[in-house]
């Protein structure tokens, strides 16, 4: 049977910008619970191609790129993919990247 957490869902549904407005730490679980040990960061990107929904990308490590001081930069990932998750018995949607890195859009 095909589990929802199997399929993969196109990181090309989320547009071709990605605006970068907050950085958060992202903590390591053991058993279940959330540690002190900070694993990576979660990156809050704004996408103006879907209405400016927002979604967390996560990426292993230390922090790559530091938050706005205000409202937002634009930025594109290494590595970038989709996946679904259970939260409260509701499936939903996830992100992961293996890097990001501000886009230049001033000459």
């Amino acid at each position: 049977m095909l589990r929802i957490q199997d399929c993969i869902i196109d990181p090309r549904s989320l547009g071709s910008k990605f605006w970068l407005t907050e950085v958060s730490p992202s903590y390591a679980y053991q058993n279940g619970q959330r540690t002190d040990t900070i694993s990576g960061y979660r990156y809050t990107i704004a996408l103006p191609e879907k209405g400016l929904e927002k979604i967390g990308v996560k990426i292993e490590g230390p922090q790559l790129v530091k938050a706005p001081e205000s409202g937002f930069v634009e930025v594109g990932f290494e590595g970038l993919e989709m996946y679904f998750y259970w939260s409260n018995g509701q499936p939903e949607v996830g992100a992961r990247a293996t890097g990001i890195a501000l886009v230049n859009t001033k000459s």
